[in-house]
């Protein structure tokens, strides 16, 4: 079996799936992560766990969902028992350092400046960090996309290219020792900070419109029609998308990016890189603007690209859906350790030494909250969604359901949640979700999430719903939860508790 003793993992914010080369979008100037793509295995079909950036962040460095880690909105923090990739990698002696955005602290937008446990203090650097290093003029230029059309803005002035800098340190300094890196971009995320040559790449550049733009949302969820407000009466016809600052700064990254993977080819040439986003952005698809509560691909399907010299083949896809629960089994078991329990996820070791091989039957995205410091952006919306590599079933709790065909309708504009030829795949994906939130404890389950209108075999309500029970399975940090009615250590990790 093939082990490594180093790994990096890079990701960004906010880039979308097509806003690369190496995704079929000719127009897009990625040369850096093409190349990267080129050594080694593009997913077509991964998908985030929450199209928000802490909770989705939360699920990539823990290995379990946000509604299992505490983590399930943004300005939230991670539950004091919840161990990190970095922490679980440390005590197995292995260098861990993160440089970058966190977003996992429970602060702010930036983070509260202190490394947590589990890696390395000096090459800590989030992004209160970088604003600690301004001026207060700076700290205000840094926040304003009209930075991006000032001649004297450069990129050793952004967040990305410090980012960039201590990384390239981190490897030049520990390139023989067992480590693991993390290289966590803001960019491209707004206000799309980056020099003005980037953003005159795409000044007249119009991005093209999908026939998702036209979507009247009509027979969806109340709550998306809410949302979308004015853009959905708007002339779709005259709509003109022109995100030059984003797409500069997509391309401005990836020049970032590439200074990181010439410093690997250099002094850890054999090791594991992963690169991924946390979470797309819609760009009116849907009349809907930003990320949120929705299970649309413009916002859950990322990125995900992985190179590894000698064990992956080059230059290879793999089509079958991918998560970002399953990238911290994959690591473990890349430096050939045991994978715990307590991990929602499974290791993709298998996908990436043969992209034909399928790994997940079925993945699953969530939506709780998207803040939770002010009144914005839709309050509590309670969202489920299971992903079977063609059919999306959404579950909005608050509205009314949705049910996907990509493969006659891969743009998501019809619902087909009523329609009769889709009852039985629709009742057992259904039954796949139903159980998925039974064996990840998720708080929010109940007999609302079965009775659902279309449901027609559903159970009678109960209020004991299930009466399901789970031990948390983390042996490696914790003891053995007692079991409520004897006092005595849990033996059995599910069981059916008395009422």
């Amino acid at each position: 079996m093939s082990q490594t003793q180093q790994v990096v993992l890079i990701m960004t914010d906010t880039q979308r799936f097509d806003m690369l080369g190496c995704y079929g979008n000719p127009d897009m100037r990625t040369p850096c992560l093409d190349r990267l793509a080129a050594g080694g295995v593009r997913f077509d079909r991964a998908y985030t766990c929450q199209p928000v950036c802490g909770p989705a962040r939360s699920a990539l460095f823990t290995g379990t969902f946000p509604h299992s880690n505490g983590m399930w909105s943004n300005s939230m923090a991670l539950g004091d028992n919840v161990k990190t990739i970095g922490q679980r990698l440390r005590d197995q002696g292995v260098h861990t350092a993160y440089i970058g955005k966190w977003h996992l602290d429970g602060g702010d937008y930036f983070g509260v400046g202190r490394c947590p446990d589990g890696w390395d203090p000096e090459y800590w650097y989030d992004m209160r960090c970088y604003l600690e290093e301004l001026t207060p003029e700076e700290r205000v230029r840094s926040r304003q996309t009209e930075s991006c059309e000032d001649p004297e803005l450069t990129a050793e002035f952004t967040f990305g290219h410090r980012c960039s800098n201590r990384a390239v340190d981190f490897l030049r300094r520990f390139h023989e020792s067992p480590f693991f890196l993390v290289v966590s971009y803001d960019e491209p995320h707004e206000p799309y900070l980056c020099p003005k040559e980037y953003v005159d790449l795409y000044r007249d550049y119009e991005f093209p419109k999908s026939r998702n733009i036209w979507d009247t949302l009509d027979g969806k969820p109340e709550h998306q029609r809410v949302w979308a407000g004015a853009r959905l009466k708007a002339d779709k016809d005259a709509l003109r998308i022109r995100p030059a600052h984003y797409l500069g700064c997509n391309t401005f990254i990836d020049q970032e990016i590439g200074r990181v993977l010439d410093a690997i080819d250099e002094y850890a040439p054999g090791a594991l890189v992963i690169y991924t986003s946390d979470h797309g952005v819609f760009l009116d698809s849907h009349s809907l603007a930003g990320k949120g509560p929705a299970m649309y691909d413009e916002i859950t399907r990322v990125p995900l690209l992985v190179r590894w010299p000698g064990v992956i083949p080059e230059g290879t896809t793999c089509p079958h859906p991918a998560s970002h629960i399953d990238l911290v089994p994959t690591i473990l078991d890349a430096f050939g350790f045991a994978i715990p329990r307590i991990l929602e996820g499974k290791s993709m070791m298998p996908a990436l030494r043969d992209p034909g091989q399928r790994v997940n039957d079925v993945i699953f995205c969530e939506f709780g909250r998207y803040e939770i410091d002010h009144d914005g952006f839709g309050g509590f919306q309670p969202v489920r969604c299971a992903f079977d590599g063609r059919h999306k079933l959404v579950i909005n709790l608050m509205t009314s359901d949705e049910l996907y065909d990509l493969e006659r309708d891969p743009e998501e504009m019809e619902n087909r949640i009523n329609a009769h030829e889709y009852a039985a795949l629709r009742d057992a994906l259904h039954d796949r979700l139903l159980d998925w939130m039974n064996r990840t404890r998720d708080p929010f389950r109940g007999y609302y999430w079965e009775r659902r209108p279309w449901r027609t075999d559903a159970r009678e309500a109960t209020w004991a719903y299930t009466g399901y029970t789970r031990q948390r399975e983390n042996e490696e940090y914790e003891p053995r939860q007692l079991d409520y009615d004897t006092g005595l250590e849990m033996v059995e990790a599910h069981r059916i508790k008395k009422l």
